[in-house]
């Protein structure tokens, strides 16, 4: 389905799930742009994102209603999906749905809920947190691999060093890659500030497309990008997202640059 080693993968769509029409529209374009270029696709949407910002935020419709709407984006579009889990009970009725489950890279340390999300066979894909090195993340994985599963994917998405900021170190990438597990760029959420909108968090989506590329020079697999039509208008990461007519342009470069490394390196 991907992982295969021969493409770079994607996994894209909105932050969270606003609606089944923006789902379908998001679902639509990026599974006719990534069929052109040559990525193995998967759609990304969050039923819940339990850590906003401020009480108030917008979060999504929930594990029931979220999962039926994935369950329609997967049907009507035959597209693999991967969606975030909070908590270590949503692991199987997620992996009922999703073929990826995603660890928010907060919680990556969380015992119970990695151990239950490899009990699921499902892949995992761990967000490395905004306070752990690239090496920190082998004791993630030693936790996932514990119950028998391998089917394990890394992403970074950034460190914070300061206040409402993050750097991205493109070290951790080199030493996630050592492990021996698919490796993904953020390159969204690696622009984001959190907090830096008081009650929400604000963003320079204009850096993506170049920390995108320079993790394809560090050897990345994969990418993450959130999308959406009118990303000022997003419920969720409106200052990071990148506009639905504008990721066309970005992933072509990225693919044309991606083909050129894995040539060099062979």
């Amino acid at each position: 389905m991907f992982l295969n080693n021969k493409k770079p993968f994607l996994m894209a769509g909105p932050c969270v799930i606003e609606s089944k029409d923006n789902l379908f529209e998001i679902a639509d374009r990026m599974k006719e742009i990534t069929t052109k270029l040559g990525f193995d696709y998967i759609f990304k949407a969050s039923f819940d994102k339990a850590n906003r910002t401020s009480v108030t935020s917008y979060r999504g419709p929930g594990l029931d209603e979220g999962l039926k709407m994935l369950s329609m984006v997967k049907k009507e579009f035959d597209l693999p999906i991967v969606t975030d889990i909070h908590e270590a009970n949503q692991a199987k009725p997620v992996s009922e749905v999703a073929d990826v489950l995603q660890i928010p890279a907060f919680l990556c340390r969380q015992t119970d809920l990695l151990v239950e999300s490899g009990k699921t066979g499902k892949i995992v894909n761990i967000k490395k947190a905004q306070f752990l090195s690239g090496k920190d993340m082998l004791n993630a994985v030693k936790k996932v691999e514990s119950t028998g599963n391998k089917n394990i994917m890394l992403t970074e998405r950034g460190n914070m060093y300061g206040y409402n900021n993050l750097v991205v170190d493109f070290r951790n990438i080199l030493d996630m890659k050592e492990f021996g597990y698919p490796v993904i760029i953020d390159a969204t959420h690696s622009t984001q500030r959190p907090g830096g909108e008081g009650q929400s968090s604000g963003g320079d989506p204009k850096y993506a497309s170049y920390f995108a590329k320079a993790a394809t020079v560090c050897g990345v697999d994969g990418y993450f990008f959130e999308v959406h039509p009118e990303p000022s208008k997003g419920l969720s990461d409106a200052t990071n997202m990148i506009s639905l007519n504008g990721i066309e342009k970005i992933l072509k470069e990225l693919k044309e640059l991606y083909d050129l490394s894995k040539k060099q390196t062979l």
